[in-house]
Order: C-alpha cells, then structure tokens, then sequence
C-alpha cells in the first residue's frame, strides 16, 4: 500500500471508531471510503457494532457492502441518518468541500443532507487553500441537456469536458445521468458559483458541498488529525 493509501486507511478507520451500535450509517463511495466500508465490516463480524444498518450511496458501494455481509437499508425506510461517512476530493479551511470524482455526487449529497452528521475522511493532500486549486468541479446534468449546461458553465468561465468512460462513451451515473468535468480554477466565491447552478434546470446535482460538514479525519505522515468545524481550520 502507498503512503497515500495508508494515510486514508489510517483516517477511515479513526472515523468508524465514532459509530455505535444501533445506528442508521451513510457509507460513502470511492477509494477512500472502502476502507471504512472494510473496516465497519470488520467490527460487525467482530460483534463490536450490533443493529446497525446502512445506506450505500452508489450501486458499487452497495455491492462492496453486500459482499461484506453488512446489512443495508435504504431512505424509504430510514429517512433519518445519524453518522454519513465519506471521503472528499478537495477541502477548504472552512470545511467545504469538492466531491464527485467517483461520479455518485448526487446521491452522496441527499446522504449529507439527510444525516444527522457527517464525517469527512481524507488524506493531508486533500487540503486546499481555495475549492478549484487543485480538483475540477463535476456537475450532473441531464443528458437532454448537457450541450447547453456545457456552454452555460464555460460562460462561467471554466474549462470544461464530458466525462466519458475508459472506451469512450459518456460516463452515466447510477441516475442515469452525465458528468461534466468543470476546472474553474481557484474559485473566490464557491456559494455564489452554487447558487448559479442550483437555479439550472437541466443541473441535477453538483460537487461543491458547503456548511454540511460536522468533523475532518485528516491522515498524513504524523498520523491522523480529527478537526472539528468551529474549532479548527482545515489547512
């Protein structure tokens, strides 16, 4: 395992030490959140976390979740999470966030809108000055629509391209929709740029997650950080 890898892994496992049992848990999608998603598996089989149940928020994370044996719910039944666990791709100092690499954006934000509390896992080079440094800002749209809000967001300013699969096709997300990878660069004013794109209609979701997050679980060469909003700058 890399030294990138062991950070995440080191993070992951500090935040599943905060789960209890009984708890509705959101389990996040990516690299980053596997080792969450291992480690929980882990401590149920161990009898450690008992009648917990979890929401997947992609069908790649429910498949890894299943083949765990961890047992799962969904928001029909469990509209109420207490602890949603995920992991990032860029975070500010104020603990906002770019997500969506993975392509589940959408569905990992209704997680973080629907938990109680959200716990973000990270490693250090995930800390960003400014939102756009260092990671594109995908967008969902719908496919009926992508022409438009493609050159809707390069009115905006950025750079930007439809994602597409390994032989060539668009990426669709588990919703059926395409992924425009926006590069805005550093960006002055991330509630503003998302107030624009909440107000497009062909925009289904998108990867800036602002004010949604609770606790950090920063892993790097001396260990693993837990920073608190209200209490500590994230870089």
């Amino acid at each position: 395992m890399s030294d990138i890898g062991l950070f995440k892994k080191r993070a992951a496992e500090a935040a599943v030490q905060t789960l209890q049992p009984g708890m509705v848990v959101g389990l996040g999608t990516g690299s980053t959140a596997r080792h969450a998603i291992e480690r929980i598996a882990r401590l149920i089989s161990d009898k450690v976390l008992c009648n917990i149940v979890c929401v997947p928020s992609s069908a790649a994370t429910e498949k890894l979740a299943r083949a765990l044996e961890i047992p799962l719910t969904d928001l029909e039944k469990n509209p109420d999470i207490d602890i949603n666990i995920d992991g990032a791709d860029e975070v500010d100092p104020d603990f906002n966030l770019i997500k969506g690499g993975g392509g589940a954006l959408l569905r990992e934000k209704i997680l973080a809108q629907t938990s109680k509390r959200n716990i973000i896992i990270v490693d250090e080079t995930k800390l960003s000055p400014k939102l756009g440094t260092r990671f594109f800002l995908p967008v969902e749209v719908l496919e009926f629509a992508w022409r438009p809000e493609q050159q809707y967001l390069r009115g905006l300013g950025a750079d930007v391209q439809l994602r597409k699969t390994k032989l060539g096709a668009p990426f669709k997300t588990d919703s059926g929709n395409v992924v425009l990878d926006a590069n805005f660069g550093p960006m002055g004013n991330p509630g503003e740029l998302a107030a624009r794109l909440d107000s497009r209609a062909g925009v289904m979701g998108h990867g800036l997650f602002l004010g949604l997050v609770a606790e950090i679980f920063v892993g790097g060469e001396s260990g693993v950080r837990r920073l608190v909003r209200g209490q500590d700058k994230a870089c």
